[in-house]
């Protein structure tokens, strides 16, 4: 964390219990509506609103003109209905005088189209123009709320890279190389590290790289995999710049910026380091069935970003999105069962974009707290109904959740996984760890995303799912930890290359060779439509996608492939090493990963007999008590046995044995060590 604001261990801000609310955005509205809204704000239990993320516009008018009266009335009118203020630095997307008289800050595509004003995020990341203006009005803001009552949390930009990830104009071209330089500080060891004596791509001097625009065939992969760093990067400087101002003009209040769930483009490990506290904004969709799995596993990594600590779910819909091709609403019941979700898996509020339903803009059919119908709409109830709910819940704020499995996510791995070129395109990161993550989910099991290098202590074992890139130090590292005891279970395609995108000397899997006890003499990528069948001690599984001929070097063969061109060859491996085993699994199993993963960590991963479409997690307070979440996204009632006896918080019915959840439905249940059952 930088600064010296922090989240303290009584709640992410100095608001009290579960934070509730949501963007509020008053510039769009005259001011005759803000009683109403702040009236209806007080019924519904809101304590928080975010103010201002888009009033760029309205707060400065005009490069030496500044409009703060409007703000300082809204503020002023919140504070006195007990709201408190989420206020945003309003820099993501800047006004339309600023880009007029500095159109070169508008940013380039790599085929040379410069975008335009009229949506947002319409600027350089690398653009000083940009950047300067931007920490002037953060400057401004923060020189005049720092002492407001009403402030509670700093609101940095919003859902950095949503529209704009990279550009490639003159700015990011010498900013790529300022970057370049201070990362190999000299032209020859990038030559090296970027292999440029592949197809006569040397170069002489910074000053001739550019960024990866529009080429005529495959581009360089090291200078991809850079650019990806190097745009993060870019994106994080902004970021950066305006965390400083606040961090120097009024340090008492926390900072955060609104991440976007498992977003590829941003290393969030890196950007986590800069924020107070992680906050995110989630959109699972209610046409999807299974869009609770991926919520939850987005949700323990928004947790884990921060080792831990409870972080902020920032925005969600009411309802129903703008921005899918079909928008469906959310059916009753689901709104609150996912944000419930949300409590269960180490949030300590719940927000939602937005408040008041726009009535005009590219977001007039996004849902709100307060629908277009007004107090009479089915939203407005619920939003009513579930204030009251959050203040039953406030108890929970502060407490913690711990997984019993970790799961090892790099960004650099990911980014080099899905460049071009390789022996199969099919192999994209989230495809590989979704059905490994929703096996532990099914079962009750939580689990931790890690970083490589981070602590592993406590983890009762560690998966991954793809370790393309690895660098010598991340394979010692996982070394160590099976030596120790621990159990490894690692996937297909990695120990691929270095942290430069260079093959490892003698072929995959690299440095992870003695640990997993096995070579890769070649991969053997699945053609679409088509698998192959893998028998194991659990049956027989399918994998799809790919699978490698695998000679084994020490470890214990588990599963051979039946058919094709591998049969009778290993597909799943075992192998001791110290007082740990570390196990490879050559191919894609898909959902069949499940019966695989029950084998390996059956002796030492607590699994939770859950009938199906049950979730459940356990956060613990500081004192020992127990908030046991328990959801049914299942269509049927069902019957839960519990461990403990305890009061259902939602309900305040106490609870002992067994418990019956209808569909939709969930209770929290709060439980003391004393109160285990017989």
């Amino acid at each position: 964390m930088t600064g010296s604001a922090s989240g303290a261990s009584a709640g992410l801000t100095r608001v009290p219990g579960l934070l509730y609310g949501g963007d509020y955005n008053a510039e769009q509205w005259g001011e005759h509506v803000w009683d109403e809204d702040a009236r209806l704000m007080r019924q519904a239990g809101v304590t928080m609103a975010t103010v201002g993320v888009f009033a760029w516009a309205r707060l400065q008018p005009a490069s030496d003109s500044w409009d703060f009266g409007w703000l300082d009335r809204l503020l002023d009118l919140l504070h006195g209905h007990g709201v408190a203020v989420d206020l945003a630095t309003a820099t993501a997307s800047p006004p339309a005088w600023l880009v007029r008289a500095h159109p070169e800050m508008l940013p380039v595509t790599a085929d040379g189209v410069r975008l335009e004003f009229g949506s947002r995020q319409h600027y350089c990341p690398s653009s000083a123009v940009y950047r300067a203006a931007a920490v002037r009005l953060t400057r401004a803001l923060a020189e005049r709320y720092r002492d407001h009552p009403a402030l509670a949390l700093w609101h940095i930009h919003n859902e950095y890279g949503d529209h704009v990830t990279e550009c490639f104009c003159a700015d990011s071209a010498a900013d790529f190389r300022r970057w370049l330089s201070e990362r190999y500080h000299d032209v020859e060891t990038l030559n090296h590290a970027w292999g440029t004596a592949f197809w006569s791509q040397r170069y002489a001097g910074f000053e001739e790289v550019e960024p990866p625009r529009a080429a005529p065939g495959p581009g360089n992969p090291t200078q991809l995999l850079d650019w990806r760093r190097f745009c993060s990067d870019a994106l994080l400087a902004c970021h950066r710049a305006e965390k400083a101002v606040l961090d120097e003009i009024c340090p008492q209040v926390p900072a955060t910026t609104n991440f976007m769930s498992m977003f590829k483009a941003l290393d969030y490990w890196e950007w986590a380091r800069h924020e107070d506290f992680v906050s995110d904004d989630a959109y699972p969709d209610p046409a999807d069935p299974r869009a609770h799995v991926t919520a939850a596993m987005n949700y323990d990594l928004m947790r884990s970003l921060k080792d831990g600590r409870p972080w902020l779910l920032m925005e969600q819909a009411p309802s129903a999105v703008s921005w899918r091709t079909v928008n469906l609403p959310k059916r009753p019941g689901l709104q609150r069962l996912w944000s419930l979700q949300a409590l269960a898996r180490g949030a300590d509020g719940i927000m939602y974009f937005q408040w008041r339903a726009s009535a005009a803009g590219a977001e007039k059919f996004h849902s709100a707290m307060l629908p277009h119908r007004g107090t009479a709409s089915r939203g407005w109830q619920e939003t009513v109904r579930f204030g009251a709910e959050l203040r039953r819940l406030a108890e929970v704020a502060g407490s913690r959740l711990r997984g019993q499995v970790a799961v090892v996510l790099d960004w650099d791995s990911w980014w080099a996984l899905e460049l071009d070129e390789h022996p199969s395109a099919r192999m994209r990161w989230l495809d590989l760890l979704r059905p490994w993550y929703a096996a532990l989910f099914e079962r009750g099991v939580t689990i931790d995303f890690v970083r490589p290098g981070a602590s592993l202590d406590g983890y009762r074992a560690v998966l991954a799912p793809n370790l393309y890139l690895l660098t010598e130090e991340g394979a010692h590292w996982l070394a160590r930890y099976v030596h120790g005891g621990g159990t490894l279970v690692c996937g297909p395609f990695s120990g691929i290359s270095d942290r430069d995108d260079h093959v490892h000397a003698g072929g995959p899997p690299g440095p992870l060779r003695p640990l997993l006890g096995v070579v890769v003499d070649e991969p053997w990528p699945i053609a679409d439509g088509a698998w192959t069948t893998v028998r194991s001690p659990s049956g027989e599984l399918r994998a799809t996608l790919w699978s490698e001929w695998l000679e084994t070097e020490g470890a214990e063969t588990l599963a051979r492939y039946v058919c094709g061109d591998l049969a009778g060859r290993p597909a799943v491996t075992r192998n001791v090493h110290g007082a740990g085993a570390a196990w490879y699994v050559g191919c894609h199993l898909g959902t069949d990963i499940a019966a695989l993963l029950d084998l390996a960590l059956g002796p030492t991963v607590t699994a939770l007999p859950l009938p199906p479409g049950v979730e459940a997690t356990r956060r613990r307070a500081g004192d020992g008590t127990d908030y046991l979440f328990l959801l049914n996204h299942g269509p049927d009632s069902v019957q839960l046995t519990l461990d403990a006896a305890g009061t259902d918080l939602l309900t305040g019915a106490a609870v002992a044995g067994r418990l019956t959840l209808g569909a939709l439905d969930a209770a929290v249940v709060r439980t003391h060590p004393t109160e285990v059952l017989p």
